[in-house]
């Protein structure tokens, strides 16, 4: 008898090769149709109109800019939202970035947690019920303090911490703010990174220069989530300590 979950698998693997393939075979055709327009100096000059355009119609960009980072991150896009934070970053630099996508991250994320809470629940129960009983203990235990903490340093993709709190009985308000404080200070490391790299009209006329902000930055971010996830560490456990002496 042939094992059905070998057979299965071994088609899995054959799909996820001829995706790989097709991607490949994509980015080659693209780049030998458009190849002589994705030079350097080429694309330094569609930045310059770009920068142009933004600068004739400040407001209207910017509104573009922020409806889109809402779409994307309210319709739980994987990766998306670290995508068009770093570009955002890099574009508007640091301190328009940070206005726009820390109220764009949270607009968002709100928007994927009312989806998931009035219009996809069953379905999303089905995949993330067994979460879920978990998660509810813990929102009982720490209260609106665990989604801080998730939010610091997620145990679970953005997008998904978005759906699954929808299910559980938290109040939007609730999830608002919390998430709007919580996902700051990792909107800052991403918008720190994003601001330091080069323009590309830069990177065309002086080469990449001194790249040691880029790779500082970078170096922040991915010691970020770590230094955060001790100090959580330490702090539950002086409020366990805590507890205890109390009693």
């Amino acid at each position: 008898m042939v094992d059905s979950s070998n057979s299965t698998s071994g088609w899995q693997k054959w799909i996820k090769l001829a995706v790989l393939v097709a991607v490949v075979c994509l980015f080659a055709g693209v780049y030998l149709i458009y190849g002589d327009q994705l030079s350097l100096s080429e694309l330094a000059r569609h930045e310059a109109n770009l920068r142009d355009f933004q600068q004739q119609h400040p407001v209207l960009i910017f509104a573009l800019a922020f409806g889109l980072y809402v779409l994307v991150s309210g319709l739980s896009v994987p990766g998306g939202a670290t995508v068009l934070s770093l570009a955002y970053a890099w574009f508007f630099t640091f301190w328009p970035a940070l206005v726009l996508v820390s109220f764009a991250s949270t607009t968002g994320a709100t928007l994927a947690f009312l989806l998931s809470r009035y219009l996809f629940r069953d379905a999303l129960m089905d995949r993330f019920g067994d979460r879920l009983k978990k998660i509810d203990e813990s929102l009982e235990d720490e209260g609106a303090f665990y989604l801080f903490s998730l939010r610091l340093v997620p145990a679970f993709p953005f997008w998904i911490v978005n759906l699954i709190m929808g299910l559980t009985p938290l109040r939007t308000w609730t999830f608002w703010w919390v998430s709007q404080l919580g996902m700051l200070p990792g909107t800052i490391v991403y918008l720190f990174a994003g601001a330091n790299v080069p323009s590309l009209d830069k990177l065309a006329t002086e080469g990449p220069g001194n790249l040691w902000p880029v790779l500082i930055a970078f170096a922040i971010l991915g010691a970020f989530p770590l230094i955060v996830k001790r100090l959580l560490k330490v702090f539950r456990a002086e409020q366990v300590t805590g507890t205890d002496d109390g009693r």
